[in-house]
């Protein structure tokens, strides 16, 4: 097996591993050595890609952020050139956001409880970055294709919806029985912002 499918499968059992465990305990009770067993992966494994679980923690989000934009990239590159089939993916997307026992939401929220920490204050500021500039190749995207207004600023619009996508998110955690305004609502506002007349 050549180095970078070693590297490739390794990252992929770290993952699987670490969000089953999410899944099971969260952020806060997993250790190392569950990570190791659970991916039955030795130390010296694990510990040549990261130095620490936060580090693995990142990955998971950065791994969602990267598999909603190929997806949403996969439905713009379809033959029709639509506005409804991207914004699908957006709003399918949205709902887990409101969802406290998503993984994404659990480190998210964990990561935001660390923020003091330089190496996790980086990872923070490289995922809201990230989200804010694939909003923004959304936003692009849809107005080169004609089905997103040319008045939209991109910059602008694609922050406010990032800002508006971590209020789900914190939400979440909190214990409240109901709402008035749900990921559906914020997908729906989001369209009437962006779709051409």
């Amino acid at each position: 097996m050549k180095q970078e499918e070693r590297r490739e499968q390794t990252i992929r059992q770290l993952l699987d591993a670490t969000k089953e465990l999410l899944e099971e305990k969260g952020c806060h009770a997993i250790t190392m050595k569950d990570i190791m067993e659970k991916s039955a992966l030795s130390k010296g494994a694990i510990f040549h890609y990261v130095k620490s679980k936060d580090e693995i923690f990142a990955w998971v989000l950065q791994e969602r952020l990267e598999a909603i934009h190929h997806h949403f990239m996969d439905e713009v590159n379809q033959s029709r050139k639509t506005f409804e089939g991207p914004m699908q993916v957006i709003a399918n997307n949205l709902a887990a956001l409101e969802n406290a026992n998503d993984v994404t939401n659990k480190v998210l929220h964990y990561l935001i409880g660390k923020e003091d920490e330089p190496a996790i204050a980086e990872v923070l500021q490289h995922f809201y970055e990230r989200s804010v500039q694939l909003s923004k190749e959304w936003i692009m995207s849809g107005q080169q294709h004609g089905v997103i207004q040319k008045s939209v600023d991109p910059d602008k619009m694609a922050e406010l919806f990032v800002l508006l996508t971590l209020g789900l998110r914190v939400r979440s955690s909190f214990p409240i029985t109901s709402t008035s305004c749900t990921a559906q609502d914020l997908s729906s506002f989001m369209a009437s912002l962006l779709k051409s007349q």
